[in-house]
């Protein structure tokens, strides 16, 4: 199975070699939710399909901590890999599956425990709450499958292997829609049905990661390499937990939102969820651009490549305005036409909820490279080690959020919550640039 070098080559030609196949990866995983979403609005109605935006950042705050915790217990893989240095890689790699085991058992526990709580705290309507909740809990249940499955896609990663993450995904997401028709239409399982599809597609996913894994000879961990070390533990939780945190400080964020739309009706809500799916579906290239950049600087970071650092940032930057611009251009012409894919109710009620799902997108779709920008330079960061700067990034995305959601929305109505979006971006951008230029600075002090 082969890996890539990432501290040889022309950066933008790296870049996009290696993120391409995430890319169409990221893309099949999203149809999880994309084929949830539209199978659940169509035959369950506008009640489901809000009962579903109302998991929404429930699903993140978990499981974005999930891959966040993970990604950063990568990290020092990646550089050992660049390092040269194989022994103390598959060190890494074994404290690292260790450090998931643990933590999957913790945070599976913590999951179940606050579910209900947080949906209350929420204000989730009556008549969603009990949809809601079992949806919420049988993903809550599978925690240490997507601890297994974002673990060994990140340990893929870090060896510069990000082909096998796509084909095994790209198994489980066929999986997902035949056993989303099997459990939801087929069988009237209803929303436990779509939950139940998207647990047991991620368990192909880990098993078709793991095929790959033990493909790779430097991953294969030989003997005497298999010892817990505290401080390499340490070291990759120093990293992980922040980058972890990030997404939840994201995600409360998005859970204060959360709770002045859900008082904005079922309209609103059901609007609101089907732009959120397209636009997560778009943001796809931004965060493979992510990765893929946080694995360049730690592989030339452990290389003392500090040059080809700088050089990769910037091909990163002018590649994710590129993208950006054509998500763009997909927001606005295709929007209302694939919002309309999801709801079928009264063409009264699917028209309202497409023309507010609609509105939020063509202002999104304006400044989406800033979104892009985000990724770029908060992954660019991580990649370096440093993942405080990147958490306190997301800490001003939730501030912004928030302000946009409780005070905006009193003075332009219920659009302040859109454009909490782009501020958050512009917030984090300004924070982002500033913090790595003094890093870049302080590497040619060194120098």
């Amino acid at each position: 199975m082969k890996t890539l070098d990432m501290t040889r080559g022309k950066p933008s030609a790296l870049l996009l070699r290696f993120s391409v196949p995430l890319i169409l990866g990221n893309l099949f995983q999203q149809l999880y939710t994309f084929v949830d979403t539209l199978i659940i609005g169509r035959k369950l109605g506008v009640s489901a399909l809000a009962a579903l935006g109302a998991a929404e950042w429930l699903c993140f705050l978990m499981f974005g901590f999930v891959q966040g915790l993970t990604q950063g217990f990568s990290i020092g893989i990646s550089r050992s890999f660049g390092e040269g240095q194989k022994d103390l890689a598959q060190q890494g790699v074994f404290q690292a599956v260790c450090a998931s085991a643990g933590a999957a058992l913790l945070v599976t526990a913590a999951g179940q425990g606050m579910l209900m709580p947080l949906l209350k705290w929420l204000r989730t309507p009556e008549e969603l709450l009990e949809m809601t909740y079992a949806y919420l809990q049988i993903l809550y249940g599978g925690i240490p499958v997507s601890f297994a499955y974002n673990m060994t896609a990140a340990i893929l990663r870090a060896f510069g292997n990000s082909k096998a993450p796509l084909y095994a995904m790209v198994i489980a997401s066929f999986v997902n829609i035949f056993l989303d028709m099997l459990f939801v239409m087929g069988c009237g399982f209803g929303i436990r049905g779509a939950a139940w599809g998207t647990l047991l597609s991620q368990l192909c996913a880990f098993f078709g990661c793991m095929a790959a894994l033990r493909k790779i000879e430097q991953a294969r961990v030989k003997p005497e390499n298999r010892k817990l070390r505290g401080r390499m533990i340490l070291e990759q939780v120093k990293l992980g937990v922040p980058m972890g945190f990030q997404n939840i400080i994201t995600a409360a964020g998005g859970l204060a939102v959360q709770s002045v739309v859900n008082g904005f009706g079922l309209l609103f809500l059901a609007g609101y969820t089907a732009a959120n799916k397209l636009y997560g579906l778009l943001e796809i290239a931004a965060s493979s651009y992510g990765y893929a950049i946080s694995t360049y600087t730690a592989q030339n970071a452990g290389a003392g490549k500090k040059e080809r650092i700088r050089s990769g940032i910037r091909a990163a930057l002018v590649i994710g305005t590129v993208s950006a611009l054509l998500m763009s251009f997909v927001m606005t012409v295709f929007g209302k036409t694939i919002l309309g894919l999801f709801i079928a109710d009264s063409r009264i009620e699917a028209g309202a909820a497409i023309e507010i799902g609609y509105q939020f997108l063509c202002i999104l779709a304006v400044f989406f490279p800033l979104l892009y920008t985000v990724y770029i330079l908060r992954s660019g960061i991580q990649g370096m080690g440093n993942s405080v700067m990147p958490m306190l990034s997301s800490l001003i995305q939730v501030l912004m959020r928030v302000v946009c959601a409780l005070w905006l929305t009193g003075i332009i109505g219920k659009s302040g919550v859109f454009w909490g979006e782009v501020m958050a971006w512009l917030g984090a951008d300004i924070f982002l640039a500033a913090a790595l230029c003094g890093m870049m600075k302080s590497i040619s002090k060194v120098e």
